[in-house]
């Protein structure tokens, strides 16, 4: 046994079950197996051409000797990142944490009430200091937030507006350059027509839907909003703010001055900046929208016994149900930050935060009084961290580089310093000295901060926050780590069972990949430095694009897209810039067949196209002759087929060289969906089925945890064709020579969560990424053996196997009264989270097990399931009260004085002997969506109020 091989540490099953394992499958080897599931036309002839794979302790080495390459300055560039302090009880016990990391989205509201709790609290944060009515539970970036609001916006527009076609949308010269430029990819495909220009200078015609402010602004200082805003409305236009979370501390709320949307990113509520991401944006608008809000929102129910419980409020709102009708193409969040962001809100509390931003404030103001003092012109009149120097700026810029500073220089007479949470007395003589030395004179000393806010009265806050209990109760480590416990324990993550979720690969987060990520030399690098100064990001970032367009067959890649939604959307935004630079500006067509992912329609639409549906054969393939009649019928205008391989229901569809071929002789492009990319690593890859695009979830094949439903990951990978177009970033120049603008806010998206998969790949090399998407094609097809005679497989491949996932016929069980939704009820009473539920097809369940899964949790899988078709079997429909309609089962109903149910507490609890040595109980019985739905609260707030409310 090779202990330094981290293939032996990743695969799950070992040499000794392997043989076991085949005969159960029927096949004398894996060789044999893939010969009969993966198309013998697409299999790669040689294996990629990646560098011979590192044990964890070469790993470990090379990524330490990697991180020296960075020059972590001291950084006061600003511009919507801030250095903040993570506190090392969250460090320690969520982002270090797989309790955390390593948990899915809640869809399974019983098991993820620690989660939901947490999410509720950040919503809670938002709402208070935003001083809106509603937040959802995190965005991707600022920028993306922004973008979200521009467009929900647009959608809510009055019948007279959207009659005459007002399209205009306002965005203040203020506005981060990052934002402006996503603003300006989001406009073009629908027709938004954008207006820069200053606020205080805006014209109020009819002619506009809405318009964006900074809060402060970009240059840092802060303007009062309140009649801009009360002008707009009297004129129909809405309006969204973009604010600084740590200066709402202190300045009035955006909901106070009768903002419409507030936006931003939490990153300085203890967030490292991470070259740029992960970070959760917050998304806060009026209830009046809640059904036009992007993400998700997490609500207030109760369950079965009455009892306050927490789901994801309006799911059937979410934008992949609405496929495209949707307004929106996120369906995830950045929950783990988010999660971080509001225990860092619960650690400090209101009086904590107050200190914390009063501190910045105040080391502003002494900064200022001495920059000047030296003889410099400081330009803003009104700011809370951000001072802006009337200055030679290169001189300044050449001086503080050699003391390790970085500033922000709009221009070559401006020097813009923001300030931040990390900033000490000692780094403000530090930047006093720069200056000093800049003209020959001696600098003046800091001794001490006047802890005295200078901010005008009509701009400070005076409304209270975080009133809530939850924010006056942790503040101390011992009982901040007590609480981050207590709801831990009401979550079932990967470290308790797998978690075999159909179309989200939930495999191994190795420690060994996660480890970087504490490190201050990858966390505590801004996005904006010059990249000089990041040469073991820039290593690291071009080594991962390299070893990705090997994977998959391609020319080029580009790491920004930071969702699998957001890689949607760039892939064919990518497709329509190649199309117009060909004069093909009318190709508009985008064919996507019946049983792709909703997010896929939901990026056509947002990408300017028009969504054309191609039917699925009888087998759950692509009707051939239907995607054909298609494509002929639409050839002048066809723009694209968005594809997913191998397909949603689980089958390396043998016509897919076919299908690229029909849709490329008819002068489209081929888009792959990479969410099921696990099950061709090393075998086959997009390249090689002939398609031009694809986005990867790194979050998915290449190991990055999904965090409870975020972060993700999604980059786009382009054939020859597409490079020019890879999208660039209006601060530091990245993507192709004619770049399509900005596709999130930083320039290489999350580049922190980038090291996860640059770990995975390069820990495994190409024998061992082969190998595990063989054994994830291993794993499905044992499953489906052992689960054959008690459930149905609904879709095979030709030889009757199953890619790396299959689904599951529950449609029959119905005659005995029983439903999909109880038997994933049931499976928590078993110990393990449920497989997707009703997609692709309602009624069924669509099970992945992944590589990193032993035969021994196999069987412990197969065997609940085994047991749970013979409860299936028991029951009745005269008689709903049974182990299935009642699950889950709760500790409190289990010692109950009563028990009214006509089988055993032993059923109930421990229906198999592995249960009762690792018994996980959810803290809840079954919740009542619709009652959360009719009863919409998304705060804090004690459930008791509302109801009383409404009594």
């Amino acid at each position: 046994m090779k202990t330094d091989s981290f293939k032996l540490r990743h695969i799950g099953p070992s040499e000794k079950n392997l043989g076991s394992m085949l005969d159960t499958i029927k096949v004398e080897s894996i060789d044999q197996l893939v010969f009969e599931t993966v198309p013998d036309d697409i299999l790669l002839k040689k294996p990629l051409n990646l560098a011979s794979a590192m044990s964890e302790q070469e790993y470990s080495a090379h990524i330490q000797k990697l991180s020296t390459k960075n020059k972590a300055f001291k950084t006061y560039i600003g511009l919507g990142y801030h250095e903040s302090c993570l506190p090392a009880v969250i460090q320690r016990n969520i982002l270090e944490n797989p309790g955390w990391y390593t948990a899915y989205t809640p869809y399974q509201a019983e098991i993820a009430q620690g989660r939901l709790e947490a999410l509720l609290n950040y919503q809670t944060m938002i709402c208070d200091l935003t001083g809106m009515e509603l937040a959802n539970a995190s965005l991707l970036d600022e920028s993306t937030a922004a973008a979200e609001a521009m467009t929900m916006l647009f959608a809510v527009r009055s019948r007279d507006q959207k009659k005459k076609n007002v399209n205009k949308f306002f965005v203040s010269e203020e506005v981060l350059p990052q934002t402006l430029s996503l603003l300006k990819t989001r406009a073009i495909p629908l027709d938004i027509e954008l207006v820069v220009g200053d606020h205080q200078q805006f014209y109020f015609s009819k002619e506009f839907y809405g318009a964006i402010l900074q809060y402060p602004g970009k240059s840092g200082q802060v303007y009062d909003y309140a009649d801009f805003v009360k002008k707009a409305h009297d004129s129909e236009i809405k309006v969204a703010v973009a604010a600084d979370i740590l200066s709402l501390v202190s300045l009035k709320s955006p909901g106070s001055f009768d903002a419409d949307v507030v936006v931003g990113t939490t990153q300085r509520f203890g967030i490292p900046l991470g070259y740029g991401g992960p970070h959760a944006a917050y998304f806060a608008t009026r209830e009046q929208y809640k059904r036009n809000i992007p993400g998700r929102i997490i609500g207030v129910t109760q369950d079965l016994n009455g009892d306050r419980a927490l789901r994801m409020a309006l799911q059937t709102r979410e934008q992949h149900i609405k496929r495209d009708k949707a307004t929106s193409n996120i369906c995830t969040a950045q929950v783990l930050l988010a999660v971080m962001a509001g225990m860092y809100a619960v650690y400090h509390g209101s009086e904590g935060l107050k200190y914390i931003a009063s501190k910045v404030n105040a080391s502003a103001e002494e900064l200022s009084k001495a920059l000047q003092s030296l003889g410099f012109e400081q330009l803003n009149t009104a700011f809370f961290d951000t001072l802006r120097i009337k200055t030679d700026a290169l001189k300044i810029k050449e001086i503080a580089e050699t003391h390790e500073v970085n500033f922000y220089y709009p221009d070559t007479n401006t020097v813009s310093i923001s300030l931040n949470e990390a900033t000490t007395i000692e780094d403000l003589n530090g930047i006093i000295s720069i200056f000093a030395k800049s003209i020959g004179k001696e600098a003046i000393q800091i001794k001490e901060i006047q802890n005295i806010s200078t901010i005008d009265r009509n701009l400070r806050r005076n409304t209270e926050f975080l009133t809530n209990d939850v924010f006056n109760t942790y503040h101390s480590e011992t009982e901040l780590m007590r609480y981050i416990k207590k709801l831990e324990r009401k979550d079932l993550s990967l470290n308790h069972s797998m978690i075999p979720l159909g179309s989200c690969t939930m495999k191994l987060n190795a420690a060994s990949e996660m480890l970087p990520l504490s490190d201050p030399q990858w966390g505590n690098i801004h996005p904006f430095v010059p990249v000089e100064q990041t040469q073991g990001y820039q290593e690291i970032l071009k080594k991962l694009e390299d070893q990705l367009t090997e994977i998959t067959g391609f020319a080029a890649t580009s790491l920004q897209p930071n969702s699998g939604a957001q890689g949607e959307f760039a892939g064919l935004m990518v497709i329509r810039a190649y199309h117009e630079s060909r004069g093909d500006h009318h190709r508009n067509i985008c064919l996507i067949p019946s049983s792709a992912h909703g997010t896929n329609p939901a990026s056509a639409v947002m990408a300017g196209m028009k969504v054309v549906v191609t039917k699925s054969t009888e087998e759950g393939n692509i009707d051939v002759d239907d995607l054909r009649e298609k494509a002929l019928k639409y050839k002048d205008n066809l723009a694209a087929l968005m594809v997913t391989y191998p397909s949603t229901h689980g089958v390396y569809e043998s016509a897919i060289k076919e299908i690229t071929k029909i849709i490329h002789d008819n002068g489209g492009q081929v888009y792959m969906d990479g969410a099921n990319m696990n099950a061709q690593v090393g075998l086959t890859n997009p390249g090689a089925i002939g398609a031009d695009v694809c986005h990867l979830n790194l979050h998915k094949t290449f190991a990055i945890p999904h965090g409870g439903g975020g972060p993700g990951v999604g980059p786009i990978c382009v054939a020859k064709q597409l490079v020019p177009f890879l999208p660039g970033n209006p601060v530091i120049s990245t993507g192709g020579d004619q770049s399509i603008t900005a596709i999130s806010a930083a320039p290489w998206g999350s580049a922190l969560a980038c090291l996860i998969s640059y770990g995975y790949i390069t820990m495994l090399g190409a024998k061992g990424l082969k190998e595990a998407t063989e054994y994830a094609i291993l794993n499905a097809n044992y499953i489906k053996e052992r689960l054959d005679g008690h459930y149905s497989v609904l879709y095979t491949g030709e030889r009757g196997r199953a890619a790396h996932e299959m689904i599951i016929d529950c449609r029959p069980f119905k005659a005995n009264g029983i439903e999909v939704t109880d038997i994933a009820k049931r499976l928590m009473d078993y110990g393990f989270h449920a497989p997707t539920v009703s997609f692709p097809v309602a009624g069924t369940i669509m099970i992945e097990p992944t590589e990193s899964e032993s035969k021994a949790e196999l069987d412990r899988f197969c065997d609940a399931m085994i047991s749970i078709r013979e409860e299936i079997a028991n029951a009745n429909t005269d008689n709903p009260n049974n182990v299935m309609k009642n699950a889950p089962h709760t500790l409190a109903m289990l010692t109950s004085d009563d028990w009214d149910f006509p089988y055993s507490r032993e059923q109930a609890a421990y229906p198999l002997s592995y249960i009762a040595e690792n018994k996980f109980w959810p803290s809840v019985r079954r919740v009542d969506d619709a009652y959360g739905d009719r009863n919409l609260i998304c705060t804090c707030a004690p459930i008791e109020e509302y109801m009383e409310a409404e009594a």
